[in-house]
């Protein structure tokens, strides 16, 4: 892991082929990590010229924007996340802020495109883009302009304050909650498109996930020539009397009206806030007052976040004070039970030497009444004591007190005042 101070130094102390030769890596894949990170590097020939003392001044590296990654990792390692900070309250200028509504959103250039790549729906359905890393509007196909024109007033509304508008850094594990049950995060079922990665604006360090949502009402689907169509007045009088061949059901279509969803994108906080076009008010004229509520949600959140960070270290400290105790129950477990298999083992080796000390015995008198026999039968019971010997094995006590093991030698305890 490498931070963007170490990489910057790196690319302005050597040729970037040699620098990305350290990490094997290719110069373009490093020069991609460079723009990731916003760290400045030498332009093409720049080593050339400074070998003649022609080379232009080298940058300094620019301040990290809130949501910028701090770190890259080759390997893929987890890496440290900037500290949450609690944000200033923005000091009063005297002149209230401009929505810029000429300027297009870097979030919404180039967005209906990629909505518009949808995969199969009915017309009056939600979009479903393939395209999955994209800004987090969930509209039909009728209503993406205005959703896109919603999103992109309001993320220049709070640009327009000083607040970033990204989508959240692949460093920050954030969340995105379900648009219809705001409660549970994506993971949960829902039936509608969600983006791989939040989009979030920045106040301060602290992100507060938006979401732009066509929400849906319950309207009639009229069933024609093999497809489902909404219904209408027109229609219900035309087909009313061939219900054999044409009839309606209810479903939860786009509505046409939007909200818009803020929310904490942090696994420790849950909260929530929307705003709801109806069929008589518009959510555009009131993004200027929509921006600044986000914007004093920022400290509240920020004060949830450290309560929740306090509170997850109390825990982890009982976890790790719970574990050392499981661990120690567990030490002592293990040594009286090697001190049983031990105790166990050595009885069990004491039984095996009477019982070989009987048989040595009862093989010894088999060998010393053969003496007494002629001597064709003595050879024939020497024989077969020997083969006795051979089957039996070794019959030496000293062999299997040499095997048993002491309940150290079976197991080490992990803590001295167990031994």
């Amino acid at each position: 892991m490498i931070s963007r101070d170490e990489l910057y130094k790196l690319v302005w102390s050597e040729p970037m082929t040699k620098v990305a030769t350290r990490f094997d890596v290719s110069g373009s894949y490093l020069a991609r990590m460079c723009t990731l990170l916003n760290v400045p590097r030498p332009e093409r020939g720049y080593w050339a010229k400074l070998a003649v003392g022609k080379a232009s001044a080298q940058p300094p590296l620019p301040a990290a924007l809130p949501g910028d990654p701090l770190h890259w990792s080759k390997e893929g390692e987890r890496l440290p996340v900037a500290k949450v900070e609690v944000p200033k309250p923005p000091v009063p200028s005297g002149k209230k802020p401009s929505i810029p509504r000429d300027c297009s959103h870097g979030l919404i250039r180039g967005a209906k495109a990629h909505f518009e790549k949808t995969r199969q729906i009915e017309e009056w359905d939600y979009l479903k883009p393939y395209k999955k890393l994209l800004v987090d509007v969930v509209t039909s196909r009728e209503g993406l302009d205005r959703a896109l024109s919603l999103a992109n007033d309001l993320f220049n509304a709070l640009e327009s304050m000083g607040h970033r508008v990204v989508m959240a850094p692949t460093q920050e594990s954030m969340r995105r909650v379900n648009v219809d049950t705001p409660s549970v995060d994506y993971w949960h079922h829902t039936r509608y498109w969600s983006p791989y990665r939040p989009t979030v604006v920045y106040v301060g360090s602290i992100a507060i996930g938006l979401i732009i949502f066509e929400y849906p009402e319950t309207a009639t689907l009229r069933y024609l020539n093999g497809k489902y169509v909404r219904d209408t007045v027109e229609l219900e009088r035309r087909h009313s009397r061939n219900s054999y061949r044409s009839w309606t059901t209810t479903r939860e279509l786009p509505s046409g009206r939007f909200r818009i969803f803020a929310y904490s994108p942090y696994h420790s906080v849950s909260f929530s806030r929307t705003w709801d076009e109806t069929k008589t008010a518009s959510l555009r004229p009131k993004l200027k007052g929509i921006a600044q509520e986000i914007e004093a949600m920022a400290p509240k959140l920020a004060q949830d976040l450290e309560k929740a960070r306090r509170e997850a270290e109390v825990r982890h400290q009982q976890w790790l004070v719970e574990e050392d105790r499981r661990k120690r129950e567990e030490d002592q477990k293990r040594i009286r039970q090697s001190e049983a298999e031990s105790d166990a083992d050595l009885r069990k080796i004491i039984g095996t030497w009477s019982e070989v000390v009987g048989v040595e015995r009862f093989l010894a008198g088999v060998e010393q009444r053969a003496e007494q026999l002629s001597p064709d039968e003595r050879l024939r019971v020497q024989d077969r004591l020997t083969l006795a010997r051979e089957f039996l094995g070794t019959q030496d006590p000293l062999d299997f007190f040499l095997n048993w093991r002491t309940p150290v030698e079976r197991y080490q305890p992990r803590y001295p005042e167990n031994e």
